[in-house]
Formats: structure tokens, C-alpha cells, sequence
């Protein structure tokens, strides 16, 4: 069924949500949302859509929320960098009965990769002699460190290493402890995103790897959202897609 989509944010992201929806005409764009800088929520054109799709900034998400939930219509958040405001969210969401789906990335590929770093992490962890740790690298306009991908492939590793107890994101002047996992991150250029995971022993090393070509797959990932969240009501993460189809 056609969906009338709400767009909110029209930078990269939203610019190439934008090209998708209009090279596969399955659904159409009711509304677009912060197309300058200097421009408002469309709340008259959000107000004819079937659903919002958001890729705008961490500052202004829980306000966006608010009233995109307040107006009645499911939302996909594509924005990374709020996650601690996910209790506020919540309550927002149940109030209003709506649906919302989030997740630190979108890409069907980049989801299918968290699944392959929890299955190593786990064979991995059970011997002693591999240690892990990984890096994420992002283009200059990325607005948070670490990525929200970066994130939750540290959580899928503690979750697996027993030995792993506290995450390290930022320089260490001094030796790593044993016990913590360090995830750097990168800033420059035009990398859409990459994120590298290494399992490391004496012996030998396993290495994977996911790299985005570019922005199409977020944007397929994120209208498999839309069409998913729809006629639901609660709060999802797009992760619980791929627990159905294990």
C-alpha cells in the first residue's frame, strides 16, 4: 500500500531518502521538513502523512518527537547520538499510542554484520588466547563519536566476552586493562561509514568488516522501517526485524 512519508531533515541523509522514494514509486513524499537550516517542522504537511521519517540532529529529536506524536503518526528516527533520552521517549510514545522505530544504523547489510560479530564473539570468547577491540570511520559531517553502529557492536562483544566489562572510546595515555574494550573512532573525508571489528591472538587474527558504498542502503533500511512501523503502536529497534527472520 502507498504510504504518504513526512520528511524530517534534508540534509545527505534526507536527500537521499528523498531520490529513493521518487526512483521506486511505491510510496510518495507528503512533506519535507528543515529543507534549509533556517526553516521549521512542517507540522501541516506532517499532519497529511501516513508516517515521519527523521534523520535531523540529536539536539532537536526529542522536541520532534514530541510533536510528531502529539499530531498522531508513526515515526522512523534515523537520528544517532540521543539514546539517553530513550526513557523520555518511551513515555512520549505511550502517551500518544503511536509507533516509533529507531536504530544506530539502518543499513540491512550493517544489521546482518551485527549478527555476525555476535556469533564470532561468541565462538571467540570461548579462548582465552584472542583479545578483541575495533574502529568506526565516519565522513567530517558526522555529528556524534562513537557511532551509534560503534555502540551497539561494543554492547554485541560485552555482551559475549565475560572478560570485557567497561567500554573505551577516547585516547588512552596509559596500557589498556584487560578488562575494558577499546572502540576508536575517526573523523574525516567522505567515508559514509565503516566499522572494523578484530578478534587477535598469537596465532592469528580474524578481521570483519563493514563498509558502506553509500547512503542507499540506510535509505532502503529506513522505508523497511516505515513499512513495518506503520499500524503498530509502542517503541521498536530496527535490530528486532532481523530477530524475526532467524
Amino acid at each position: 500500500m502507498v504510504m504518504k512519508i513526512a520528511l524530517i531533515g534534508y540534509g545527505n541523509m534526507g536527500q537521499e531518502l528523498g531520490r529513493f522514494i521518487e526512483e521506486q514509486k511505491k510510496h510518495e513524499i507528503a512533506s519535507v521538513s528543515f529543507r534549509n537550516m533556517s526553516d521549521s517542522l512542517d507540522k501541516a504537511g506532517i499532519k497529511k502523512a501516513d508516517i515521519a521519517i527523521d534523520f535531523t540532529s540529536p539536539e532537536i529529536i526529542e522536541a520532534t518527537i514530541k510533536t510528531v506524536a502529539r499530531i498522531g503518526i508513526p515515526i522512523v528516527v534515523g537520528t544517532t547520538g540521543w539514546y539517553d533520552k530513550l526513557p523520555k521517549v518511551k513515555k512520549i510514545v505511550e502517551k500518544n499510542k503511536i509507533g516509533l522505530i529507531y536504530g544506530g544504523n539502518f543499513s540491512i547489510g550493517a544489521n546482518i554484520f551485527f549478527s555476525v560479530v555476535e556469533h564470532a564473539g561468541m565462538f571467540c570468547s570461548k579462548y582465552s588466547s584472542y583479545d578483541v577491540f575495533g574502529y568506526e570511520i565516519h565522513h567530517t559531517g558526522k555529528k556524534d563519536s562513537p557511532s551509534g553502529t560503534a555502540r551497539k557492536l561494543a554492547s554485541l562483544i560485552m555482551k559475549n566476552f565475560p572478560t570485557k566489562k567497561t567500554l573505551q572510546t577516547g585516547k588512552l595515555d596509559r596500557k589498556i586493562q584487560s578488562s575494558e574494550l577499546h572502540f576508536a573512532s575517526i573523523r574525516g573525508g567522505r567515508n559514509p561509514g565503516l566499522h572494523e571489528v578484530i578478534f587477535d591472538s598469537l596465532a592469528d587474527e580474524i578481521r570483519l568488516v563493514h563498509y558502506a558504498h553509500g547512503r542507499r542502503g540506510f535509505a532502503e533500511g529506513a522505508i523497511m522501517a516505515a513499512e513495518f512501523i506503520k499500524n503498530k503502536k509502542g517503541l521498536y529497534e530496527f535490530a528486532d526485524l532481523f530477530k524475526k527472520r532467524k
